[in-house]
C-alpha cells in the first residue's frame, strides 16, 4: 500500500449551495484548481465527513452509485438538475464500520440507500467534475462534542495509509440567522472575524486542545457556530490528520458578511 498512501487530511468551508453555480464565489473558483494547485494525488477513493448528515450513531452509506440529494429550498432551479454520480465505496463503508466498532463505539451502521448530501457533492463536483472516485459518506453526531468527532478521526487515521482521501466538509463560521444581505465580498462582521482568526491561529499553532474545547476557548463561539454541525467535520479531519499536524490556511474568503469559506489543509509529518 506503500505507493498509494495519503499524508494529508483537509477541512473545506462549502458555505452556500450555490457554489455550485455561482461563478462570482472565489471559493468555488478554488476548488475547481484542485488537482492543480491544492491536491494533485488520485485518492483510491474518498471518505467524506458533512454537516449535513445527522445521526445519533455513526452511519456510513454503502451504494453502488451515489443518488444526488438535493436538501436545499427555494435556490434556482438549474440546481435541482445538476448530478454527481461517483461510485459509492462498499468497501471503504465496511472499512470505517470496523475500525469504528474496534475503537469502542458500539454500533456502527451502514446505509444502503442514501446518496451524498450537498456538503458532500457540491465540493466534490468542482473537485473531481469526472466523479470517477468512488465516495462513501460518514455523518455525524450532534448528541456528541467536538472532542467525539476528534477522537472518531484519529481512529480513522490509518485509512490513509490505504489511499483513502479524508475530507470533512461544513463552514468555519456559520450561523444563518446573522447573513448580512447586503454586505460586499470582503466587508466582514467582527465577530465572525474574530472567531475565523482564532480558528486560524489555533490550528497554525497546534492547539488541538482549544479547538476541541471551542466553547470555551473561542471568542464568539456559539455565535460562530449556534449549533455546531458545520464545525465537526473539521474535528474529525484534524483528529484523523493527527496530533503533530501542521495546519495550512489554504482558502479565505467571505459571503455575506458572516459567513466564512476558510479551507484546511492538515499534513501528517513523515
Amino acid at each position: 500500500m506503500g505507493a498509494d498512501k495519503i499524508n494529508q487530511t483537509f477541512y473545506l468551508s462549502h458555505g452556500s449551495p450555490t457554489l455550485s453555480i455561482d461563478d462570482s464565489l472565489p471559493a468555488r473558483h478554488f476548488l475547481q484548481n484542485w488537482k492543480e494547485k491544492i491536491f494533485d494525488q488520485k485518492p483510491k477513493s474518498i471518505l467524506i465527513i458533512s454537516g449535513h448528515w445527522e445521526t445519533n450513531e455513526p452511519t456510513v452509506n454503502s451504494v453502488d452509485v451515489s443518488d444526488t440529494i438535493y436538501d436545499f429550498y427555494g435556490f434556482p432551479a438549474p440546481m435541482y438538475k445538476l448530478k454527481y454520480p461517483a461510485p459509492g465505496a462498499p468497501d471503504l463503508a465496511k472499512r470505517v464500520q470496523e475500525i469504528l466498532t474496534t475503537s469502542g463505539i458500539k454500533r456502527v451502521h451502514i446505509d444502503k440507500k442514501r446518496g451524498l448530501d450537498h456538503g458532500a457533492w457540491v465540493p466534490l463536483m468542482l473537485m473531481y467534475p469526472e466523479a470517477n472516485i468512488p465516495v462513501c459518506q460518514l455523518s455525524i453526531q450532534m448528541n456528541k462534542d467536538a472532542t467525539y468527532h476528534y477522537n472518531m478521526g484519529r481512529a480513522l487515521a490509518p485509512l490513509k495509509e490505504e489511499g483513502v482521501l479524508i475530507i470533512g466538509s461544513g463552514s468555519a463560521t456559520h450561523n444563518l440567522r446573522d447573513l448580512r444581505w447586503g454586505a460586499k465580498d470582503e466587508e466582514v462582521v467582527p465577530w465572525a472575524g474574530e472567531f475565523d482568526k482564532w480558528l486560524e491561529d489555533a490550528l497554525i499553532s497546534g492547539r488541538h486542545e482549544d479547538v476541541n474545547n471551542f466553547l470555551q476557548k473561542a471568542p464568539h463561539a456559539r455565535k460562530a457556530h449556534p449549533s455546531p454541525d458545520h464545525f465537526y467535520p473539521l474535528h474529525v479531519a484534524l483528529g484523523a490528520a493527527g496530533e503533530t499536524t501542521k495546519a495550512e490556511l489554504i482558502h479565505r474568503s467571505w459571503s455575506l458578511g458572516t459567513l466564512s469559506y476558510a479551507s484546511y489543509k492538515f499534513t501528517t509529518p513523515n
